[in-house]
């Protein structure tokens, strides 16, 4: 069964910082807390005002944004029960990475590494990733920052479904799929996590907390793989994974803060999956 973990991919998505959080709310307290991310790459969107009061509605206790955006900060203004993350564009990324100072008042570093894997205690950054990221983690392991990481077990499914098991990826599972030592792993979401951990050891960072950032799965755009009863029990067993407060098998035990990927489907966004990651249509 070892073999399946031969086939995985390690996905480095980071963070810096959570640059405003709202009086009452705390993301990164004790107990494990699912927000929801909140994109705006749609022309039938419902007005911010309306979407924060949905969110209220569902007692969504915090969401994260890709950019500044007023119209949204100003509509979750005055609303304390809200945390917020916001992004910064991908554009900004090469000025961020460059300098110490920039790094401390940014919102959100993203970098991509992607390396084949066999046990999660073989993941490694690439060497662009090492260049990139590795002074920004080490900055964060100072303060205790978390980094962010995305982790979508949909594209390892969809891109070998032969060796990576549907009931692997969505944790419909049971049963010990990869063994890395004396870790056992039964679904790909604590593979993908526990590599991304070992990964920072092996650059010095140890201990660093960690947030998903983004986990989904699409309901429509490839076939009999998106569905939306598939997205439905990925995101309900995902939950379910992160409030059981089993951590992960390198991390056990302990809180996993996250953000579903994304509130509504987006009709601005590239034609297929990328339309249909949303846990509700605009309408």
């Amino acid at each position: 069964m070892e073999d399946y973990s031969k086939n995985l991919f390690l996905l480095l998505f980071s963070c810096t910082a959570l640059i405003i959080s709202y009086h009452n709310v705390d993301s990164l307290s004790t107990a494990s807390v699912v927000g929801l991310n909140y994109g705006l790459l749609g022309d039938n969107l419902p007005s911010p005002s309306n979407v924060i009061k949905f969110y209220k509605s569902q007692n969504v206790a915090k969401i994260r944004i890709f950019e500044p955006n007023k119209d949204v900060l100003n509509a979750l203004r005055g609303n304390r029960d809200i945390g917020v993350t916001v992004g910064i564009k991908n554009e900004d990324l090469e000025a961020l990475a460059a300098n110490k100072d920039a790094v401390k008042s940014c919102t959100t570093v993203t970098t991509t590494s992607l390396a084949r894997l066999k046990p999660p205690s073989a993941g490694v950054l690439t060497p662009q990733a090492r260049q990139q990221l590795v002074p920004v983690l080490r900055l964060l392991s100072q303060t205790s920052t978390p980094i962010f990481v995305n982790i979508y077990p949909y594209y390892f499914h969809a891109s070998d479904p032969k060796n990576v098991p549907l009931e692997y990826a969505n944790f419909n599972n049971d049963q010990i799929v990869v063994k890395d030592g004396a870790l056992k792993y039964s679904n790909l979401f604590d593979a993908i996590f526990d590599a991304f951990l070992w990964a920072m050891e092996k650059e010095g960072v140890k201990g660093l907390p960690l947030v998903v950032s983004e986990t989904g799965w699409p309901s429509a755009g490839n076939g009999g793989m998106t569905t939306p009863a598939l997205q439905y029990t990925y995101i309900g067993n995902f939950v379910k994974h992160v409030a059981s407060g089993k951590g992960t098998p390198k991390r056990p035990n302990s809180r996993i803060d996250a953000y579903i990927f994304e509130t509504y489907n987006e009709n601005q966004k590239p034609v297929g999956i990328y339309q249909h990651f949303g846990l509700y249509d605009p309408y």
